[in-house]
């Protein structure tokens, strides 16, 4: 009777153990499956994005490069959706096989509970009779020993009570675990149909874009000719960029000479005003919002080669960004409009100073500031232009720090 006293004891302990085990096993494996469905979903809407900017260029009937760059980045989401996918059926799979061992844990648990409980109702209805019980207290020796036999008969009596509960409790657990397995095979299901779709169209894109290719290729000649006009065109705007910083940095050191409180910044001296903004600009490298709402970068700082042309390579002060027609370009930061220019082939250009630093805004049709206003963050500034020829709504980027150009990709928040 002690014995199956102290192992309904040890069972109960394994059992609470093993509950809270699994309780914190699922809110580690429920974050993971939070942070897969979100990136799922942002994924999605990424695709669904560049769909409508697909749909946009194809309304012309020339093939042009900006669809090539709309399928690269369409093929890149893809893959990145497959990887998420994938990854949430390795973990369903995990989660699978984690609940088929708890519930062979909990299903044997179970039966050694019950196996015990019985083997208790056994054990007390052969020793039911009262008298028995009576002689075993009164037989002890003395007074604490026949009060510690009193106290292991009502002891042994509430833990048969508890045991109930527990093969209760168990049962419910187990109950659910199984509920959980059925759903988790019913989800696997649901995500290897959609993965098997997704495959499916991603063969479609790539097909796409190697026509896509081809085609571009057959127009090598009209290619290098736009090319070659187009890097006329930045040329112009980085001469008149540069001619603007040099402005700017002349009349800071005229200041200077008068105002005994300005401060010097590298090539420019600034005001007190101006040099905190320029280290809250700074301080925000990597945070700063995008010049438009919603877009893809369809061209990278810096130079690459050429997508189509052999042996080419195409250089880039700042990034482009491709959006929807109808987009509003916005600052990424408080600071004042120190130019509204044209520029042949970037339409309007709007350039705002924060401190030292300089932002610049192309190819905008409508213009909503002017010079000498003071902006705040994410302010629209004008509408992007898009061009009727090939329906391309595309903004220009660019981020000077006083005469050095910087990579705008360092400086604007990473979109996940």
């Amino acid at each position: 009777m002690k014995f199956a006293f102290i192992y309904t004891c040890r069972l109960f302990y394994i059992s609470m153990i093993m509950l809270i085990v699994l309780g914190s096993s699922e809110a580690f494996a429920q974050k993971n499956k939070n942070q897969l469905e979100a990136d799922k979903k942002k994924l999605e809407e990424d695709i669904k994005f560049t769909n409508q900017l697909l749909t946009q260029t194809r309304k012309t009937r020339s093939t042009s490069l900006n669809e090539l760059i709309i399928l690269n980045n369409q093929i890149k989401k893809r893959e990145s959706l497959i990887n998420t996918l994938d990854n949430e059926v390795a973990y369903l799979d995990r989660q699978i096989e984690l609940n088929n061992d708890s519930i062979r844990k909990l299903s044997k648990n179970l039966q050694n509970l019950k196996e015990e409980y019985a083997r208790m109702i056994y054990y007390s209805f052969k020793h039911k009779n009262t008298y028995d019980r009576l002689m075993f207290i009164f037989s002890a020796e003395d007074f604490n020993q026949a009060y510690r036999r009193l106290k292991y008969f009502q002891q042994y009596s509430e833990y048969r009570k508890t045991q109930v509960k527990l093969i209760e409790q168990t049962q419910v657990e187990l109950d659910l675990k199984v509920r959980e397995y059925e759903s988790q095979k019913a989800d696997k299901k649901v995500i290897m149909d959609k993965l098997m779709a997704e495959y499916d169209v991603l063969t479609k894109e790539k097909q796409a874009l190697n026509s896509t290719v081809v085609q571009l290729g057959n127009k090598e000649k009209d290619l290098k000719q736009n090319l070659r006009q187009k890097q006329k065109d930045a040329a112009r705007l980085e001469n008149a960029i540069k001619n603007i910083i040099a402005e700017e940095i002349r009349l800071a050191a005229e200041r200077a000479k008068k105002e005994v409180s300005m401060k010097k910044a590298d090539d420019m001296s600034l005001t007190p005003v101006e040099f905190e903004l320029s280290t809250n600009f700074a301080s925000n490298k990597g945070k700063l919002p995008w010049p438009s709402a919603r877009g893809i970068i369809s061209g990278t700082f810096g130079e690459h080669p050429h997508p189509i042309l052999k042996h080419v390579k195409v250089k880039n002060n700042g990034i482009d960004i491709l959006t929807t027609e109808g987009e509003h370009a916005r600052a990424i930061f408080e600071g004042e409009v120190t130019r509204v220019m044209t520029v042949p082939n970037y339409n309007n250009v709007v350039i705002i100073r924060h401190g030292e630093y300089l932002t610049v805004y192309s190819n905008l049709t409508d213009v909503f500031v002017r010079r000498g206003d003071k902006v705040s963050t994410m302010q629209q500034i004008g509408k992007i232009y898009t061009d009727p020829a090939d329906a391309k709504t595309e903004l220009h980027f660019e981020i000077w720090k006083a005469k050095v150009i910087q990579n705008p990709s360092y400086w604007l928040t990473r979109k996940k």
